[in-house]
């Protein structure tokens, strides 16, 4: 993986993934934001009860997905996801992500509503 985009991947901020459609099989193309968390890459949402998100759908059934860099570095980074459930892993993830980045969330509301995904680039998986 070039160094520019690894650079690009090594702090969180606004990106687009493609996902597969779980019904429809074709792409799905979002808006969203990403966190470096000491080199591990998560993806995850605003706190919502009422529907599980789309994309997270799309990643339980086809983990394959494409990071969209799009800032001052552009480029299509074909990635895995892995849907995190266990309460443990999301709950130290949200932590951070609360401290760090979203600091008038609540962890626990987090934990209950939100989506969270660990995603490894191709390049970087081993």
């Amino acid at each position: 993986m070039e160094d520019a985009i690894r650079r690009a991947l090594s702090r969180g901020h606004t990106i687009d993934i493609t996902t597969t459609g779980r019904k429809t099989g074709r792409p799905r193309r979002i808006e969203i934001v990403f966190h470096n968390i000491d080199g591990r890459i998560y993806i995850t949402g605003m706190p919502n009860p009422a529907r599980t998100r789309a994309w997270l759908l799309n990643v339980g059934t086809d983990p394959r997905l494409t990071i969209h860099l799009k800032g001052a570095v552009r480029a299509d980074v074909p990635a895995t996801a892995r849907v995190i459930s266990d309460p443990d892993e999301r709950r130290q993830v949200f932590e951070w992500i609360v401290a760090n980045a979203w600091r008038r969330m609540d962890v626990d509301t987090m934990l209950a509503y939100s989506p969270l995904i660990e995603v490894v680039p191709e390049d970087l998986a081993a």
